[in-house]
């Protein structure tokens, strides 16, 4: 969100005394442009309630994240965590805690973030370059996915070639997998954070195959 509509958003706040939480899970990796303040540092009135997640930047499976809360609202969030999980893994909380302290989660951020910041270079590149016929990258200056969109002189059988992809072992999602309403936007969404980068190569020329197959110019009618 731009400047301007985060500061409307916490006017909207303080006008229907609201709480607007926020959930930055993978701002860590950025490849463009300028680095985002949370809304939360723009924060006057104690209203946003800050969530991240450190299953992206160290592994999925370590499943702990932290919030930044308003002193106001901190007893009552005390209050819930005891009731919903009286306690997370304590050995992996205080491991975790050292970790940081030590300062060993910014020089691993910084250096995994290359690794991702060229895998984030060499996907938009080659499906530029092998399915550009067929999809425009959207563009993205964050975070371990891409998504492109099918061209409009182009129909793509997303279903058909998804079900093919998932043979050959390519997992791909679709624009309409992240929207609660048709939007008339088709396209798919790419994520290159699993994937070493020498393979993205031949991932991409796997898709492009597929997308040959499972699409057609519009206003071409099939052959009876």
């Amino acid at each position: 969100m731009s400047l301007e509509r985060r500061v409307m958003l916490l006017g909207w706040a303080a006008r229907r005394d609201a709480v607007v939480i926020e959930d930055d899970y993978d701002s860590e990796f950025r490849f463009g442009g300028r680095p985002l303040d949370p809304l939360q540092r723009l924060d006057r009135d104690g209203r946003v309630i800050y969530v991240g997640s450190f299953s992206k930047v160290l592994l999925p499976s370590l499943r702990l994240g932290f919030l930044v809360a308003p002193a106001s609202l901190q007893p009552a969030l005390r209050a819930a965590r005891q009731l919903s999980d009286l306690q997370g893994v304590v050995m992996l909380e205080e491991a975790l805690a050292r970790f940081l302290e030590d300062g060993l989660l910014t020089a691993h951020v910084r250096a995994v973030g290359r690794v991702y910041a060229e895998r984030h270079a060499d996907i938009t590149q080659q499906i530029e370059r092998q399915c550009g016929r067929w999809l425009r990258v959207l563009r993205s200056e964050a975070g371990l996915h891409i998504a492109a969109e099918v061209r409009p002189e182009t129909r793509v059988d997303l279903a058909a070639l998804r079900q093919d992809a998932l043979a050959c072992g390519l997992k791909v999602s679709t624009l309409a997998d992240f929207s609660t309403r048709s939007s008339g936007r088709s396209g798919l969404v790419l994520g290159f954070g699993a994937i070493a980068t020498p393979r993205i190569g031949e991932g991409v020329r796997q898709l492009a195959t597929l997308l040959a197959r499972h699409s057609r110019s519009r206003g071409r009618r099939r052959p009876r």
